[in-house]
């Protein structure tokens, strides 16, 4: 283990260096951002203080486009090259300063969320690039950001380059890339697969990142060096963009980075994919895919967020879930994620993956308060489920075991009575409903993708994240947000070393490469590495100490979830 020093981050700043900062696509021309308010990770030892320096400056172009606008005609199709079809050159340089519209965004109806974003609108394929103004090399690795949000949320901004170009230090580009949400990315009924394409978020998301391939010179990237990043439903986009197409052999990435907690929801059966469909069909008052695409996007996005707040009312999906999400179609998506990578059906890259450490805090009802209303809510998260699975559930997860004192080390229970006012006892049904959907749906999916990885030989780096909230999305402030003055929001220390391991992934395909704030940090081994003695290697990141611990998802709990994936779909 080690301890964490006392170490201030703190940046001065110095003048700004003026830069134009001009992008020529060929089909299109942007101008762009110049960013020099956040602090840089170059450390003056000798002072222990940051100063920034020319290569940390960025030039930032937001929005712009990868693919075509997915309207009319072209709405539930794959999406199109964008160079096959624009007039952009006719509109001189575009400004690209400011940021992009979002795709349309869709609220389940358990989540405390507002529907809806001004800015929003169907022609949302773009992506945000970050270059650095003074990069170390002519050919700098890529790292595609794939936002997460359930996949009906979120956007390019959900997770911001600025912190991590810094981090860099001149050493790479970021990409941060939007797709199809909710309803309009992800409705996979039988019509739809005779008529257009299923899952064209995931493709969405191929097609940006193929984009970054073909333009990666142009942004003084190799084309040769992406990798994929991505927490929650980013995290799972990037495990299902393993198993595209069963898994191929050339990727438009070289590693992948489940960076944050990858999110493995429920994926629906045929039977509720049709139902989906007919709800939709209902709040549109169309009656087949033709009437769908001839709606304007508002109408369409109108009856979307109905159909999150119908099909909650029946009964259709469970607190916790976000309903429209990828499928298994036989083509795209062939099989449930945990066949595809048992079977060793993926893109055999180098793997780091994440995960917080309570996951299932923030998807479980604070109102289901006894065991029946508990299996009530568990079969309509999943309606797959016979009483023998319940009666195993219940025995590797024994009410009795989750009381008062079993989230000791979580200080997320605190916060929530704190931020919001919440002066009540978290009872024992809460504690085991939240524990064994973050089993589910997060926890030991990372053990099933390190697994795999790690089987087919090839490097798997895990972290177990206990800092912060400690609640799903407790890592993202150490990735993504920083002070003007180059401070991490909570830990100095931790936001450092996060940023480190994750930028020296990228650029080296090791986190122990490169210490790019200077800090020295423990060695993290590779999750199967048996020298250490642990068996499974996990680095395990809190506020007192970090250090390798034996990876606490390699459990009978998570070996009977793999087992019953035909029950929990995923």
């Amino acid at each position: 283990m080690k301890l964490l020093p006392a170490v201030s981050l703190g940046a001065w700043g110095v003048a700004s260096v003026s830069a134009t900062c001009l992008l020529d696509l060929g089909y299109a021309r942007y101008s762009g951002h110049e960013n020099t308010t956040t602090g840089c990770a170059s450390i003056l030892s000798f002072l222990n203080l940051h100063l920034k320096s020319i290569t940390c400056r960025i030039c930032v172009y937001y929005g712009v486009h990868h693919s075509q606008a997915p309207v009319g005609a072209l709405r539930w199709e794959a999406p199109l090259p964008i160079e096959a079809n624009n007039n952009f050159l006719s509109m001189g340089v575009i400004n690209a300063a400011t940021v992009g519209p979002t795709c349309i965004q869709g609220i389940p109806y358990w989540s405390n969320s507002t529907p809806g974003n001004p800015t929003s609108q169907e022609d949302c394929l773009r992506a945000d690039v970050y270059m650095p103004i003074r990069p170390t090399s002519g050919s700098l690795p890529i790292l595609v950001q794939v936002h997460g949000g359930g996949y009906t949320e979120g956007s390019s901004m959900s997770e911001p380059g600025d912190a991590i170009m810094y981090a860099a230090n001149g050493s790479l580009v970021y990409v941060s890339i939007q797709y199809r949400l909710g309803g309009f990315g992800y409705l996979n009924s039988v019509e739809v697969r005779q008529n257009g394409s299923p899952n064209v978020g995931l493709l969405d998301q191929r097609a940006a990142m193929q984009w970054t391939q073909r333009y990666a010179r142009y942004f003084g990237g190799d084309p040769s060096q992406i990798t994929i990043i991505g927490g929650s439903a980013g995290g799972g986009s990037v495990m299902n963009q393993m198993i595209l197409y069963g898994g191929v052999t050339s990727p438009p990435f070289r590693a992948a980075i489940a960076a944050e907690y990858p999110w493995w929801q429920p994926y629906k059966n045929d039977s509720a994919l049709e139902t989906q469909y007919r709800q939709l069909l209902t709040a549109t008052g169309c009656s087949d895919l033709a009437c769908l695409r001839a709606l304007d996007e508002t109408s369409l996005a109108t009856a979307s967020q109905e159909v999150y707040v119908q099909a909650y009312a029946a009964g259709s999906y469970g607190y916790g879930d976000f309903y429209f999400g990828p499928a298994v179609d036989g083509e795209i998506i062939r099989d449930l994620p945990s066949n595809e990578f048992k079977q060793g059906h993926f893109t055999k890259v180098p793997l780091l993956v994440n995960r917080d450490g309570y996951e299932g805090v923030i998807f479980s009802n604070l109102s289901v308060t006894t065991m029946e209303e508990e299996l009530e809510d568990m079969l309509n998260l999943f309606p797959y489920a016979g009483q023998s699975f319940i009666n195993r559930l219940y025995e590797l997860y024994p009410l009795s075991a989750y009381n008062s004192t079993f989230y000791h080390r979580a200080q997320v229970f605190d916060i929530l009575r704190a931020v919001c006012l919440l002066f009540f006892a978290f009872n024992s049904t809460f504690y085991h409903r939240a524990q064994l959907f973050g089993d589910a749906v997060v926890e030991c999916p990372t053990y099933w993708l390190s697994s795999a990885v790690s089987d087919a030989g090839l490097p798997v780096y895990k972290v177990l994240f206990y800092a912060g909230s400690e609640v799903h999305g407790a890592t993202s402030p150490y990735l993504y947000f920083e002070n003007n003055d180059g401070t991490y929001m909570a830990n100095d220390t931790i936001g450092a070393y996060m940023k480190d391991w994750m930028v020296s992934f990228t650029t080296h395909l090791d986190p122990n490469a490169v210490s790019y704030s200077g800090l020295d940090k423990p060695y993290w081994p590779v999750w199967s590495d048996q020298s250490t003695g642990l068996g499974w290697n996990a680095m395990d990141v809190n506020f007192t100490e970090i250090g390798v611990v034996r990876d606490y998802d390699v459990s009978e709990r998570c070996d009977w979830f793999h087992s019953q994936n035909a029950v929990i779909r995923n």
